[in-house]
């Protein structure tokens, strides 16, 4: 029932906001039809159309809250009485939600009006069917954070006067890379979380991919979408072997690949197969053809590493990410050695978004480590601990520094 209304939410939230036009509320209207379903359908049986049933209730919240701002304010009930169709004033509603809507709704929730750091609950309330709890939880944050970012991402989609319908041209164009980024954000958060005291939360990475099959199956004839969910598949694919029996942290050169998820990845491959030829190459392709070329080596010791080199060069003069750049570091590392890597850190080192980045003490650590410069390694490995707040990788970090520790120098024999 939960995968069913998950799937139902962005459906029934888009015909009641084409409706009415008014997203902030019907945002409301569709969160208490869900709510009506989880607990009225356990007892009742799921209804024979579980749209049409959502759709009806949320509404009837709707019209009911309308009419109480029309009671408040005159002028708006003139408004909204012209908009509204004369079976909701009475008689059983008419709309349903058989036209599919979502990716009307995940751009919305991406407009350029809202905050970046609400892009994402907006997401996956209106868009994910999640509860504000459940994105409090999947987030990391306390529920009246989330609550508050939400509200105010509602608010401004309301004040900006955004139009519910398909952002075509130019726009769809810079909206769908706002889309793009916050669904990776998600997934980067899912695959890695950020704090916390587990390294993955998997229900996040997979809803994010959930997402952006539904945003692959409506543009098909956008590569850069295609490579996102490629590079989604491939990464994802890993999980299994990601951490060890206790949750600890289990780096890519230690991975039994025997775990890597095989249907995954050949549907990753296939994907990059599909978009690489139409020669419209982006960030999300080019991070895909890297993930790719990692799960061709049956070995950490078989990566191609002369092809990832070359791969990363043409993404660094694409994206503007330190953080590419960094990884791009580390590729560097593997074929031309710990030497070259450690001299395109310093450069990274004064990149304010990457100072005090707890992933660039840790580069630095394990490139001192493959130099044999212990003592250097093992401070950058406590310094890269300090400044995460992932358990998982703080221990993780701990346990690289205390093997470079030197033991403890035995003490002379009294004379």
């Amino acid at each position: 029932m939960e995968d069913l209304l998950r799937e139902l939410a962005p459906r029934v939230l888009a015909a009641v906001t084409r409706r009415f036009g008014r997203f902030d509320l019907a945002e409301d209207a569709v969160q208490e039809a869900l709510l009506a379903a989880v607990t009225g359908w356990p007892k009742d049986g799921v209804p024979p159309n579980p749209a049409a049933w959502l759709t009806t209730v949320a509404v009837r919240r709707m019209t009911d809250m309308l009419r109480s701002e029309q009671a408040r304010r005159r002028r708006e009930q003139l408004d909204a009485t012209r908009s509204l169709p004369g079976d909701l004033l009475g008689g059983e509603p008419t709309t349903t939600a058989d036209q599919d809507d979502t990716l009307v709704i995940l751009f919305l929730c991406c407009h350029p009006e809202i905050q970046p750091a609400s892009q994402v609950p907006l997401t996956l309330r209106a868009v994910g069917g999640l509860t504000t709890a459940e994105i409090a939880r999947a987030l990391l944050l306390p529920e009246a954070t989330v609550g508050q970012r939400i509200s105010r991402a509602k608010q401004r989609i309301s004040q900006s006067g955004a139009r519910f319908r398909m952002p075509a041209g130019e726009e769809r164009r810079q909206r769908l890379d706002v889309v793009m980024q916050v669904l990776y954000l998600i997934f980067n958060e899912g695959y890695t979380a950020s704090s916390g005291t587990t390294l993955q939360r998997v229900e996040l990475a997979a809803e994010a991919i959930r997402l952006t099959r539904m945003l692959h199956e409506k543009l098909p004839s956008e590569p850069e979408v295609g490579g996102l969910l490629a590079l989604m598949l491939l990464t994802h694919a890993r999980r299994h072997a990601r951490t060890g029996p206790t949750g600890e942290l289990i780096p890519l050169a230690e991975q039994d690949r025997a775990r890597w998820d095989r249907e995954l990845t050949a549907e990753g491959i296939h994907l990059l197969e599909e978009v690489l030829p139409k020669r419209r190459p982006g960030p999300y392709q080019l991070q895909a053809a890297i993930a790719a070329v990692h799960a061709e080596a049956e070995r950490f010791e078989d990566t191609d590493w002369a092809q990832i080199v070359a791969l990363y060069d043409v993404l660094v003069r694409m994206s503007a990410d330190p953080m590419v750049r960094l990884n791009s570091a580390v590729a560097v590392a593997m074929q031309h050695g710990p030497a070259a890597g450690l001299a395109l850190l310093d450069g990274l080192a004064k990149d304010p978004k990457l100072a005090g980045h707890h992933r660039l003490a840790a580069v630095r650590a394990h490139l001192l480590e493959q130099s044999g410069a212990i003592e250097p390694a093992r401070e950058a490995y406590l310094a890269a601990a300090k400044l995460t707040t992932s358990s998982p990788e703080q221990r993780y970090l701990h346990a690289r520094a205390t093997r470079l520790t030197p033991p403890a120098a035995h003490e002379e024999p009294a004379s």
